[in-house]
């Protein structure tokens, strides 16, 4: 049996792509403010918890399932057009059956603010 959303890919995303920069002889991730809007999934389970410190801390995280596309990597970063929020790739997005149908990816928020 096939994978098969049960989420419509409703929501709207822009894949910002980095570029590398030689800065003093460091390379560095250049992000574009925009990118290409593709359309996906986005589940939100209440953040992911861990302990640092002894302080208990929550990750913002989602889960984003898309259509295949080549270019989304771990790399990469989301932004969601809705809200304006910026997500990094925390996992290396999995063809789904390796049949270069459907992606899925899980992200985390950029950003002090949860």
């Amino acid at each position: 049996m096939s994978y098969k959303p049960t989420i419509p890919f409703n929501v709207a995303f822009q894949l910002l792509i980095p570029t590398t920069e030689r800065i003093q002889g460091v390379a560095k991730k250049i992000y574009p403010d925009t990118g290409e809007v593709f359309f996906g999934s986005f589940r939100t389970f209440g953040g992911t918890e861990r302990t640092v410190n002894d302080v208990i801390e929550i990750d913002a995280t989602a889960t984003i399932d898309t259509w295949y596309r080549p270019d989304i990597k771990a790399d990469c970063r989301i932004l969601l057009c809705d809200t304006e929020q910026v997500y990094d790739i925390i996992s290396e997005p999995e063809d789904i059956d390796m049949r270069h149908q459907f992606l899925q990816f899980k992200v985390r928020k950029i950003g002090g603010k949860v």
